[in-house]
């Protein structure tokens, strides 16, 4: 099993999902963030750290997200991040720390 970043990264792109992986499993790409599956180790870490809550197992991620089981397979492609750096809050970003 593997850890599958989805559509709620897009344009939301939080980093303290990177912050706490222990394998740097993580790559960015401008507006969102991919696991690797070769990398991850599966320690669901990052899962409860997401604030939009777009991590999900690859075995749980719903019907209408599959296709980003396969877009994270392309993690490798991308430059890999190994640190928290300032969020990402694009026009389509639901920010659920606004009202705090």
């Amino acid at each position: 099993m593997t850890y599958v970043v989805t559509e709620k990264c897009v344009d939301c792109k939080f980093t303290s999902c990177v912050s706490v992986c222990p394998v740097d499993a993580f790559h960015e790409l401008p507006d969102r963030l991919y696991i690797n599956p070769e990398t991850c180790i599966d320690c669901n870490a990052c899962m409860d750290e997401c604030p939009v809550e777009a991590i999900f197992p690859d075995m749980d991620v719903p019907d209408e997200l599959q296709e980003w089981v396969s877009l994270n397979e392309e993690a490798e492609n991308h430059p890999q991040i190994v640190g928290q750096i300032d969020a990402l809050k694009g026009p389509n970003c639901v920010d659920p720390n606004a009202d705090q």
